[in-house]
């Protein structure tokens, strides 16, 4: 019989920031800093976590920093809710989350400019695992073994 190996993964933890401090404990949201880069060029961004997403959103402009160009990008998807009405494509985009190592998210490329980045099931959750600790305004954040 084989021994069992304990794989330790030591996950990197995050606080909760507030959107409208009038709001109160109500406002604060799971935002992850994180580097994204697209050939020689790289972007810092802080993208909110969003277990309810299908999806990763790439905001046009963030896409566009990046070097993406709309007219090459000939892969479209149809978003839903808030984001239906905006033409999306999209793109492969390596990202640095702290200090893991590089892994390559898939984002749907949206035309709008009033959303944050958006890391969703497709598929920043199929490669970290995330904790949420909502009561002490914490998250924690660590790569998908194997």
């Amino acid at each position: 019989m084989m021994p069992r190996v304990k794989i330790v993964r030591n996950p990197e933890r995050y606080p909760f920031f507030s959107s409208d401090r009038a709001l109160g404990e109500a406002s604060f949201r799971p935002y992850l800093p994180l580097n994204l880069f697209y050939e020689q060029n790289s972007v810092p961004v802080s993208a909110l976590l969003d277990t309810g997403a299908s999806v990763n959103v790439l905001p046009y402009l963030t896409g566009a920093e990046l070097g993406y160009e709309w007219e090459r990008q000939t892969t479209a998807l149809s978003l839903t809710g808030n984001l239906a009405r905006y033409e999306a494509r999209v793109v492969l985009v390596r990202a640095i989350v702290g200090q893991f190592e590089p892994v390559q998210l898939v984002f749907a490329w949206t035309r709008a400019t009033n959303v944050p980045p958006i890391l969703g099931q497709v598929n920043f959750f199929m490669e970290f695992d995330v904790c949420f600790y909502r009561s002490q305004l914490m998250f924690e954040v660590c790569p998908k073994l194997g």
